[in-house]
């Protein structure tokens, strides 16, 4: 018998299962790259302002002057600095963040107590975190425990606030097939609030984290001989524009370094979630 006559030719390429490749393809830099090539050209761009005196050397360092104070700084109380940043972040977003998980279900979880309680945190939610010092330094000395407070103070409202908009949000449906399931109050929580108020408490978290870096620097800054934020004061007291730098580099790589562990545990927490991620590219 005599074939019929082919229609796969008339079909597109994606439909006739063939590949339609360019014969070069064109070179992508890996994702994992990607975020280094801002930094690397404004490093580049001031490395080459300064080097042709077109900016001042005294008011911005150039970047190799920079990296070799860090290199200095290796070589002495650099990883102390940073080790008693790290644990007084860490510590006051602890508590921070542990006070918002309890305080945020109950008032997310309960009318009467967004009754007593909201009006209350979302006028303390208004003062700035400075405002604060000085009662601190006040009620508990100069000592670590007046700077953990001042931490915690700024990482209890982001987690607090997010905790309770994500239990607000949960589907009145899910929490009514739960009660028509007879689902203890426990069961409730664990099984219907906590999936459904994960990517919000995650977003609250992530940002008590930075808020948490912002604390610390304003508890070092006013009284701290140790620290990133000592760094600060130091460079600024001894007119060292390169401390300075060095100070908010420390700040930028340690903000992010944390902020993607706290990535990393939402992407394993929330690998249920079926969500657009954006177009490749």
């Amino acid at each position: 018998m005599g074939r019929g006559p082919d229609h796969s030719a008339a079909l597109p390429d994606t439909l006739s299962g063939a590949s339609a490749r360019p014969a070069g393809r064109a070179w992508r830099l890996p994702g994992w790259l990607r975020g280094l090539v801002l930094p690397v050209l404004v490093f580049a761009g001031l490395e080459a302002l300064v080097r042709s005196g077109r900016v001042p050397d005294y008011l911005m360092p150039a970047p190799s002057q920079v990296f070799e104070t860090i290199l200095d700084l290796a070589h002495g109380p650099l990883w102390q600095h940073i080790g008693i940043s790290t644990f007084r972040v860490f510590s006051g977003f602890a508590i921070g963040a542990a006070l918002a998980l309890l305080i945020g279900t109950w008032v997310g979880l309960s009318r009467r107590a967004e009754a007593y309680l909201e009006p209350s945190f979302q006028a303390l939610r208004a003062v700035p975190g400075l405002a604060w010092v000085p009662l601190l330094l006040i009620w508990l000395g100069i000592d670590e425990a007046s700077k953990i407070t001042l931490i915690a103070i700024g990482a209890f409202f982001p987690v607090y606030l997010n905790l309770v908009a994500g239990i607000r949000n949960v589907d009145r449906k899910l929490v009514e097939v739960g009660a028509l399931y007879r689902f203890s109050s426990y069961r409730l929580v664990r099984h219907v609030f906590v999936p459904a108020a994960l990517p919000y408490l995650y977003t609250g978290l992530r940002q008590a984290l930075s808020m948490s870096w912002l604390c610390v620097v304003a508890a070092e800054l006013l009284a701290a001989t140790k620290g990133i934020g000592y760094l600060l004061t130091d460079g600024r007291e001894t007119s060292r524009p390169d401390l300075v730098l060095v100070a908010i580099i420390l700040l930028a790589v340690m903000g992010k370094l944390t902020d993607s562990i706290l990535r990393y545990a939402e992407a394993r927490s929330l690998r249920w979630r079926d969500s657009y991620a954006g177009k490749p590219g």
